[in-house]
């Protein structure tokens, strides 16, 4: 099957649904979006991968995300050139992490949780500027986004793939 451009893959929702209903109509962005998520968060592409530097600020437990970030696939706190990698937790063991019951919670993180939508959450939170190295798997644009004869990756390497999805959100 050949790859679908967005108008292309409209029409064929609306074909395979049987429906130029408006409401339909005026939600076909959503479906493709919707459907276009289902497949993201379902098959972890190497195509989808990233990597990214960034600094930890001192005495701060957060680190920014990528604008773009769908899910980790490794975190490291990048040392003289040598890799730490930390292990990803939830953010209630951050909250309660304590190596020690005296002293202080700083130092080299060795844990990171997804914290919100924008901020992961590290432990121990850092003693001094650290540089991280971040690979994950990013969100591309959608179909939506590139115009009635645009396509991505997705419209044109997976098409059955993208349909389908699609159809399922419908």
């Amino acid at each position: 099957m050949a790859g679908f451009t967005f108008s292309g893959l409209k029409t064929a929702i609306q074909n395979y649904v049987d429906s130029s209903e408006t409401t339909f109509v005026n939600t076909l962005n959503t479906i493709i979006e919707q459907g276009e998520e289902r497949i993201l968060k379902g098959v972890w592409l190497d195509n989808f991968k990233k990597n990214v530097t960034g600094t930890a600020t001192a005495d701060s437990p957060y680190l920014g995300m990528p604008t773009d970030f769908l899910a980790p696939f490794s975190l490291a706190v990048i040392d003289s050139d040598t890799y730490h990698y930390l292990n990803l937790k939830q953010v209630s063991f951050m909250r309660a992490y304590k190596p020690t019951t005296t002293g202080s919670v700083t130092g080299r993180p060795k844990y990171y949780g997804e914290f919100d939508s924008d901020t992961f959450i590290l432990a121990p939170t850092p003693s001094s500027n650290f540089t991280f190295e971040l690979h994950y798997f990013y969100r591309p644009n959608s179909l939506t986004a590139a115009g009635d004869s645009g396509q991505t990756w997705l419209s044109e390497n997976a098409p059955t793939t993208l349909l389908y999805a699609c159809l399922a959100e419908a």
